[in-house]
């Protein structure tokens, strides 16, 4: 059996004070980690008085490079983030002052005292007691010592188990080809401009993943968690079939960026993403400057028709919209992508003849 190349241990205690003077040692985004920001400030919030209020606190576990060189430590910095993020960044916002005690905190050796809605400064300032409690606080830190990023992301993984983490986030912290042109492609402006759905449970990351499968089997296919999950940790993908897939994805999504506005409505929804990107794909360049205007129609109609049925009326392309909505309840199934793409396509062509703008065209793939 090949030996455990991990070492997990206690980190000598230290006060939440110096671990904030340590804050620009600690890398907090290697790209195992979950993406952050997800807590509300009320959550955040919580943390503090757990901590001001004796309260255990989970562990915390960081990867600890101060032994030398690292692989895993491009940074090169002597800690970075795996597991615990969340509490870390609350702990910084309560040094910063962009973090106040809930409204409804209670100090249990004065529950007298009306805490609520205080900043750190104003507990220096006025209550030096209960700051000094918040500043010489320890956490119990796991330090990690490893070369082996194969180790460091079962860990997070295993650590996460019972955390309700989405399917995206499971396969952002693993290892492998697939995991890491996903990484690329996801980063790319369409993700962090023109789309308006959340990101905050990586669905960018998501979105990314199944484009990227699109691309490697050459056309539309199922995309269930399933599907993406076989895809992340498929021994047999062909790297460079992967990296030309890789390419074309983000060959397209700068012809989508061309399409759609920042922010833009049209993509209010990561179900529908895949879909527009496969349309975009497949559309001659022509077609491209109308494209937006088309799908606002379609939209339109679309909600019409649904209003309609709603008041018991009917209009001559009910089939089409209903077989549409019908498809997009299916999101992520093969025939769902498959069959909205086609209603996308014949519409389109419906629409163009209606505007008098030319047929549009099939695109010529040009990368080899």
């Amino acid at each position: 059996m090949k030996p455990r190349a991990i070492r997990i241990n206690a980190h000598p205690p230290k006060t939440l004070s110096w671990w904030n003077r340590m804050r620009d040692q600690i890398d907090m985004d290697p790209p195992y980690q979950r993406r952050g920001r997800l807590w509300s400030p009320s959550d955040k919030g919580y943390l503090i008085d757990s901590i001001i209020n004796g309260y255990d606190v989970p562990k915390l576990y960081l990867a600890d490079f101060q032994t030398g060189e690292n692989p895993l430590n491009p940074n090169r910095l002597p800690f970075a983030i795996i597991d615990g993020k969340q509490r870390l960044e609350a702990i910084f916002d309560f040094f910063d002052g962009t973090l106040t005690l809930n409204h409804d905190f209670k100090w249990r050796q004065d529950e007298t005292l009306q805490l609520g809605g205080l900043s750190l400064r104003d507990l220096r300032a006025n209550y030096p007691q209960v700051s000094e409690t918040f500043e010489n606080e320890s956490l119990d830190i796991m330090s990690v010592v490893t070369s082996d990023e194969d180790e460091i992301n079962e860990l997070f993984v295993r650590l996460n188990r019972s955390k309700p983490l989405t399917g995206a986030e499971i396969r952002n912290a693993m290892t492998g080809p697939v995991s890491e042109v996903t990484r690329t492609v996801s980063k790319h402006e369409f993700f962090s401009d023109i789309i308006r759905f959340s990101v905050k449970r990586a669905a960018d990351y998501n979105a990314a993943g199944k484009i990227l499968l699109f691309e490697y089997q050459g056309k539309l296919v199922s995309t269930k968690k399933s599907d993406l999950d076989k895809f992340a940790r498929g021994p047999s993908v062909e790297q460079s079939r992967l990296e030309l897939s890789g390419r074309r994805c983000v060959d397209n999504l700068d012809r989508m960026v061309e399409v759609f506005l920042p922010k833009d409505e049209l993509l209010s929804s990561a179900g529908i993403m895949p879909v527009y990107y496969w349309l975009v794909r497949q559309v001659d360049d022509a077609s491209l400057t109308v494209l937006r205007e088309f799908l606002l129609s379609f939209e339109r109609d679309r909600k019409r028709h649904r209003d309609m049925h709603v008041q018991g009326g009917q209009d001559n392309y009910s089939s089409i919209y209903s077989r549409y909505d019908a498809l997009n309840r299916s999101t992520n199934d093969g025939v769902s992508h498959v069959g909205r793409v086609e209603i996308l396509e014949r519409e389109l062509g419906t629409w163009a003849l209606q505007k008098g703008y030319p047929p549009p065209g099939q695109r010529k793939q040009t990368r080899p």
